[in-house]
């Protein structure tokens, strides 16, 4: 079948695609054992990613990144869907947190923190989600006290994407406790030699068991003012529903990368393996179910190709990359359920890759906001 050819994919995108899919094969997906045991990915990874130019793509290159547009990054992203990997927290260290940095600091915390991110010598991270407060980021608890030229920060984060290896963390705070959503701010918050800060337990999830996976308390954590976000407190809450925009169309993109690789590999397989005398490709209900879940596949990657051609011309709204996330990681679940099924019994096995996906891609459909809230925001559009 002729394959689709995104819209955005212009040459340098694609040759960037076929290199970060090397990549991940190459140095993640192929010593997949070892990262499930330690619940961590080497810094050696992340320093090879940075070599080959996979950080930080969309960074403007005065600050030691890429000099691309988005689309750079989100084919780092499809491609890692793609390798079935989503051990490696790079859409978080690339996708998120330099563009907090990039879009609402300071030029001196810009030149502080995104060259490094962009070698991978610098780990970043993201501090939404507290034990209290996932979805329903009023919620949150940590709180961040003005005391002369410092704040001091308190509280705790979960579920937290490289949590135990950052570096550095982009954390949401409460600098008024008291005013709900407009006490919100974003503070970066050096993790290094920290005095008050410590990590948890690195969590033990369904999937993604390469991945490092975090929860961090912070008791007492001096942190200069001038790590604050944006030019004064409380402007945190608004930064936090912009950039979500951004996170949610990462997650789709890895989304439809895994989905279609879930498609190819079970194609493969069913015309590989014999039953009743005949390749289980032939019987109807193989190639039906396998027609389904190729057309899901294609029409999702038509809608990724809208959206993120939206994004890239500044027209993507909070309804569109809700419907982008929450559809997307949906059919993601879904046809790797089926393609588990046409497995049979190996399958189940996680010596499979198809079984890893499978763990792995349940949690697309919680993390980013919850599906549920999606369908609230979109709801809210109509």
């Amino acid at each position: 079948m002729k394959k689709y050819v995104p819209t955005w994919h212009d040459d340098e995108v694609r040759a960037l695609s076929e290199l970060a899919g090397g990549f991940f094969e190459r140095e993640v997906v192929a010593h997949n054992e070892k990262w499930d045991a330690q619940h961590r990915i080497d810094r050696e990874v992340w320093l090879e990613a940075g070599k080959l130019g996979l950080l930080c793509c969309s960074i403007p290159e005065e600050y030691g990144g890429g000099g691309g547009t988005f689309a750079h990054d989100l084919a780092v992203f499809e491609a890692q869907g793609y390798a079935g990997d989503l051990s490696l927290g790079i859409s978080v260290h690339s996708g998120i947190v330099p563009h907090y940095i990039l879009a609402y600091g300071t030029e001196e915390q810009k030149k502080a923190w995104l060259p490094g991110m962009a070698t991978g010598e610098i780990l970043g991270a993201i501090g939404m989600s507290e034990p209290g407060a996932g979805s329903d980021l009023k919620a949150i608890k940590a709180t961040a006290i003005r005391d002369g030229d410092e704040y001091v920060v308190n509280g705790s984060k979960t579920f937290i994407t490289n949590g135990s290896s950052a570096d550095v963390i982009v954390m949401a705070v409460k600098t008024d406790p008291k005013a709900g959503a407009k006490g919100v701010s974003m503070l970066i918050v050096d993790l290094r030699e920290t005095p008050g800060f410590a990590v948890g337990r690195v969590l033990d999830k369904v999937g993604q068991h390469g991945a490092d996976t975090s929860e961090l308390s912070f008791t007492d954590v001096r942190v200069p003012v001038a790590n604050l976000l944006g030019d004064r407190e409380g402007q945190g809450f608004g930064q936090l529903m912009t950039q979500l925009v951004q996170e949610r169309l990462i997650i789709a993109a890895q989304a439809v990368g895994a989905t279609k690789r879930a498609v190819d590999e079970t194609v493969a397989y069913t015309k590989a393996r014999e039953a009743f005398g005949h390749s289980l490709f032939e019987f109807q209900n193989t190639a039906f179910e396998l027609a389904e879940c190729q057309t899901i596949a294609r029409t999702s990657e038509v809608f990724l190709d809208h959206c993120i051609q939206s994004h890239i011309a500044g027209e993507l709204d909070a309804a569109e990359a809700a419907m982008a996330k929450y559809w997307l990681t949906d059919k993601q679940c879904e046809v790797i359920d089926r393609c588990v099924q046409l497995h049979g019994g190996y399958g189940y096995m996680r010596e499979y890759l198809i079984a890893r996906m499978y763990e792995d891609a349940r949690v697309q459909r919680i993390y980013g906001g919850a599906n549920e809230i999606m369908k609230g925001i979109i709801a809210k559009a109509l």
